[in-house]
């Protein structure tokens, strides 16, 4: 695979697998550019400072952290100051929509460094689109990022999928995907490891590592409509990794027919809405379903993202906030904001997260 290099001066993610070192490594890329000393690391840890100066000692090895000066000290000579190396490791993410693929190259504190759009037919077979989308990611790496230490792909597309195995299951309107093992076939072809997952579950992983809190649902509504959802700081996949299929709650019993076979769905009902240009009336429809949610599971704030929202924004944050607040049993309504970061952004987390101990990949 063009512009891949993860043995030469790339991280070495075996001597990484380690709960201690992936909270450093958290605690230097939240620190940013200035740093944190040893002893800082040890006191927000709980880890001895023998343990810390161990762990450190590896990662600078690795490339991973370097020296970023000194800190003046209560006593004694100034403490060192370390920070992270943003450069040291990078994660491919690639956004797999009905219509279009959208891939970057983030480093190791989730920035984006490179991107790449173009148009795609998620119904034109398996093997199209998995070859599509190798050479995208191809395209990618080889405008001047050769160098780069690829720690793999995070795939995101729209589900039902089984993300433990990277396995498709029927997505809706694309009946021909079920059971097809994605995460095998890129990997086959790439020649690193692929994460996969639903769309909606990486924004939200993304938008969890970014600090967007610790009970949160992302709702996206693009070409289709799907939810993200974060509680206890972490993505929550259910048992058979089904959890989130938003779109597909029935709230009118004898609504219009969904791609996916049901009446009324909320997914149709927004899509048919905006069709007809009623922005507002699909935002009351996705507020319907957001308190639901919030109804459901007492989560503290709703995220909107999606092209369709990205559109018209103001008008989507608004119609969702009055239902939210209509619908509010005690004196403080759920808060609504735009998502900051795109579905690409999330699925490169799928990688980079577990580094620093934020999400099992």
């Amino acid at each position: 695979m063009g512009g891949v290099n993860r043995t030469n001066g790339g991280v070495n993610l075996p001597a990484l697998r380690s709960h201690n070192a992936a909270l450093v490594l958290d605690l230097l890329r939240t620190a940013g550019g200035e740093g944190i000393s040893r002893l800082e690391l040890a006191e927000r840890t709980g880890l001895t400072p023998q343990a810390v100066s161990k762990i450190t000692g590896r990662l600078r090895e690795e490339g991973l952290a370097t020296e970023a000066g000194h800190r003046a000290s209560t006593g004694g000579k100034p403490r060192t100051v370390l920070r992270l190396v943003p450069g040291a490791g990078h994660a491919v993410g690639l956004h797999l929509d009905r219509d279009e693929s959208t891939v970057v190259l983030c480093d190791l504190t989730g920035a984006v460094v490179a991107a790449r759009r173009s148009p795609l037919d998620l119904g034109a077979g398996a093997e199209a689109v998995v070859e599509g989308a190798a050479r995208e990611v191809e395209a990618l790496l080889s405008e001047g990022t050769s160098d780069a230490s690829v720690l793999g792909v995070g795939v995101a597309l729209p589900g039902p999928l089984d993300h433990s195995r990277g396995v498709l299951r029927r997505v809706t309107g694309f009946p021909e995907w079920d059971g097809f093992p994605l995460r095998d076939a890129l990997e086959r072809r790439l020649g690193v490891p692929v994460v996969v997952d639903k769309d909606t579950n990486a924004a939200a992983l993304g938008l969890a590592v970014g600090g967007a809190g610790e009970s949160f649902a992302y709702l996206h509504l693009g070409t289709g409509l799907g939810a993200g959802l974060v509680i206890g700081g972490a993505v929550h996949r259910g048992a058979r990794t089904g959890a989130g299929e938003f779109g597909h709650q029935v709230i009118q019993l004898d609504g219009p027919v969904c791609g996916c076979g049901n009446r009324g769905c909320i997914e149709a009902l927004c899509l048919a809405a905006v069709a007809r240009e009623e922005v507002g009336e699909a935002a009351r429809v996705l507020g319907a379903g957001a308190a639901n949610l919030v109804g459901l599971l007492d989560i503290d704030l709703v995220l909107l993202g999606g092209r369709t929202v990205a559109a018209d924004p103001e008008t989507f944050v608004r119609g969702v906030a009055a239902v939210l607040d209509a619908r509010a049993r005690s004196a403080d309504a759920v808060p609504v904001r735009v998502a900051s970061g795109g579905v690409a952004e999330g699925a490169a987390q799928l990688l980079l997260g577990p580094l620093f101990g934020r999400g099992d990949g």
